[in-house]
């Protein structure tokens, strides 16, 4: 027997959407959906009649709104940016003085704390969350960040902890076994208030930046087993799945091993062989990349990864390219070698995956200054080890280093992390080192490299650089025999500047 009023509501019946209304029906909520196309509200209605919560299908926005229970929770999954706006817009004259709105799209967070601004002048509370698991994670558990009014989410907040990806409190390893009707039951909830305004939205950015660069790295992987050992994919399958039960334990690396496996249905042929090398990309991983830029913050693996989904997506002219632009002969390395290759591979994935989440966490750290929010990174670690696509064994040890020190500037000051770099960094240099030698490109492998490189050095050549700046610039510098802040300028006469042969 349905409720009077509908504990929550949901606007957009894409994928997402419709798979986050059943995850909320099965933990018996009773959630009232809308959707613009009034026949698809009707048919996901009419195919799912026996959820434990229930779900109401609502005609127009009116019956929708009237329908929810006071204060009004509704959740808002359409396309970012203008349509989100639209919708809010929309809603505004039917609610009610401290409604809840969530925005569970990919929102770019400046737009969050635009809403969250706005509605709160007009007396209304504004969340904004990431969703991360896709359809998956949106149907079963997915992480969810949410950030926004505190008050408002002591509301929302048990839904959204019945609704996200459980892990076990001891291994914190995701419980899995979910099924429609059938929810996982125990365990530590992937969910957390982040911070005020658009700080769910950020972390949730910074998540997929983290992600472009995790997906890339697998993929350099992938490219140097098969440059130079002259693996099959269903070999390479075989040694992601091997790699899936260590340290690079995750759904990324497991999902790898089960595409590297599979045939393609039409040719027999292995999947990954025909599938064109042109990948897309949302826009998440260059607003990542562009906010390191504008705060000043090194993330060039993150950026690297975007960059390496560009140059991927000219297919046309890289084919051209292939004709005129030589590179070295790859020499295959010996079969007696290729453990030992592997392995080393593997050490330059890892490695490489410690300098990336550095960058992002190092990025989130400085974003709380900027925009006043107090994050707590062992929390995020947390949230991300189940529902989501980075979720990783990895995170576990990024949450123990914060628990270690909260005020942890930088990972790699970590005592395990420094460590592991420590003990496999040779392999990272010997891998990186062939990978050039050979003219197979890494850029991530390699960023990455150069990005530790930097950050363990005392004393760098933006000496001669700053030098530079004051030549031709006036910019003026810093001296290293007076205190930081105390800026000079040297006088640089024409008649003093080295000439030029003519």
């Amino acid at each position: 027997m349905p409720k009077t009023h509908s504990d929550i509501g949901l606007i957009g019946l894409a994928v997402m959407g419709q798979n986050l209304a059943l995850n909320i029906a099965d933990h018996g909520f009773q959630i009232s959906v809308y959707n613009r196309t009034v026949e698809k509200t009707e048919k996901f209605a009419a195919e799912n009649p026996s959820t434990p919560g229930g779900l109401i299908g609502t005609k127009t926005l009116e019956e929708f709104v009237q329908s929810i229970a006071l204060p009004r929770k509704i959740v808002i999954l359409v396309q970012a940016g203008k349509a989100t706006d639209a919708v809010i817009d929309g809603l505004l004259p039917l609610l009610a003085p401290n409604d809840i709105i969530i925005d569970g799209g990919n929102a770019l967070w400046t737009d969050t704390i635009r809403r969250e601004k706005a509605l709160k002048e007009k007396g209304f509370r504004f969340i904004g969350s990431g969703v991360s698991g896709g359809e998956e994670g949106a149907r079963f558990g997915p992480s969810l960040m949410p950030g926004g009014d505190k008050a408002a989410f002591k509301e929302l907040e048990p839904i959204w902890k019945a609704i996200a990806a459980k892990v076990d409190k001891k291994t914190g390893k995701p419980l899995t076994g979910a099924k429609p009707g059938k929810p996982v039951k125990g365990g530590v909830p992937c969910t957390v208030y982040i911070g005020e305004n658009g700080a769910g939205h950020y972390v949730k950015m910074v998540h997929n930046g983290i992600e472009y660069g995790d997906m890339q790295m697998i993929c350099e992987a992938y490219s140097l087993m098969q440059g130079l050992l002259g693996l099959k994919p269903a070999e390479m399958g075989e040694i992601f799945s091997t790699w899936n039960e260590g340290a690079l334990d995750s759904f990324l690396i497991e999902i790898t091993a089960d595409i590297l496996k599979q045939k393609d249905p039409v040719t027999k042929k292995p999947f990954v062989d025909v599938v064109l090398d042109t990948a897309g990309q949302k826009g998440t991983g260059k607003w990542t990349s562009v906010n390191a830029l504008d705060m000043g913050v090194p993330a060039p693996t993150i950026a690297e990864s975007v960059f390496a989904r560009c140059i991927s997506a000219i297919k046309e002219e890289r084919v051209a390219a292939a004709k005129v632009l030589k590179g070295p002969k790859i020499t295959k390395v010996s079969p007696a070698k290729k453990k030992a290759l592997v392995e080393a591979i593997h050490d330059a994935l890892y490695c490489s995956k410690i300098c990336s989440y550095a960058q992002g966490f190092q990025l989130m750290r400085t974003a709380q200054g900027e925009y006043g929010w107090k994050l707590n990174f062992g929390q995020i670690a947390q949230i991300f080890r189940g529902g989501c696509i980075i979720r990783a064994a990895f995170l576990q040890k990024i949450t123990e280093a914060y628990a270690r020190n909260p005020k942890l500037a930088n990972l790699l000051l970590d005592e395990y992390f420094n460590k592991t770099i420590q003990k496999a960094q040779a392999n990272w240099r010997k891998v990186v080192s062939l990978a050039v030698e050979n003219g197979i490109s890494v850029p991530t492998f390699a960023s990455a490299l150069s990005y530790y490189d930097a950050y363990r050095s005392a004393r760098l050549p933006a000496n001669l650089l700053q030098a530079q700046r004051d030549y031709f610039g006036a910019h003026t510098y810093e001296r290293v025999d007076q205190p930081r802040g105390k800026f000079f300028h040297i006088d640089w006469p024409e008649a003093n500047r080295p000439q030029l042969d003519v």
